[in-house]
């Protein structure tokens, strides 16, 4: 039988103490943006708003503050068949700061929420009412693989940040899903809409031959957005 040898306390010692070193060094990183962009001004006076919002005076601050309604189902009348009520700290101010917000997604039969990203939030969804086919496709650089899976009532699925996902309806009847998001403003970019129904359109050259097809397919599809 081996000797077992008892690591001497001095190297446990250095052993906490890088521990601690790389936690502060993983706490140390620029905030991240709570927007698309915030550009730098010399006069506070100026300024807009900081990363994020401006806080309310805690002295004034009500239960309100914490509350919002999201019962009432969405509008699916459209031509995607379905409806996305976010609950961001733009519905919600006391979400400000906290790193957290939520989605509540209403479904038409055969309704699609169409591939989208999230630029600052990872987003874990589940299913209230339906079936849903949802998937997620990975970078470049991973080969561009595509995660999917079918989701019944009480199902949960997660979507990592930045990558390009969707949610599809496959039932005969309406569907409600939930969605809570890692950042009090995920930010949401459709694909279709930002490619194809960019202010000013996106030159047709360049459509063109990123998706290898005609111009006048290009210019039907700025049409539609």
């Amino acid at each position: 039988m081996m000797n077992s040898k008892v690591v001497p306390c001095k190297y446990a010692l250095v052993t906490l103490a890088l521990l601690a070193f790389a936690c502060s060094l993983a706490s140390a990183y620029d905030p991240s943006p709570l927007q698309d962009f915030c550009v730098a001004i010399d006069n506070p006076a100026s300024a807009v708003f900081v990363n994020g919002k401006f806080c309310k005076d805690p002295k004034v601050v009500t239960a309100d503050d914490f509350f919002r309604s999201v019962n009432i189902p969405g509008n699916t009348s459209n031509k995607v068949g379905s409806n996305v009520t976010a609950v961001t700290v733009e519905q919600l101010p006391g979400l400000n700061t906290l790193g957290i917000s939520l989605a509540r997604i209403d479904f038409a039969p055969h309704g699609l929420n169409p591939p989208h990203t999230h630029p600052r939030g990872t987003e874990f969804l589940i299913v209230i009412e339906g079936t849903l086919h949802v998937g997620f496709v990975t970078s470049n650089a991973d080969g561009n693989r595509l995660f999917t899976k079918v989701l019944n009532k009480g199902d949960v699925f997660v979507f990592p940040i930045g990558l390009i996902h969707f949610q599809l309806n496959v039932g005969n009847t309406k569907a409600v899903a939930f969605a809570g998001l890692s950042s009090q403003n995920p930010g949401v970019i459709t694909i279709a809409n930002a490619v194809f129904g960019s202010n000013p359109p996106i030159n047709q050259d360049v459509l063109t031959k990123a998706f290898q097809v005609d111009k006048n397919v290009v210019n039907y599809l700025q049409q539609q957005f």
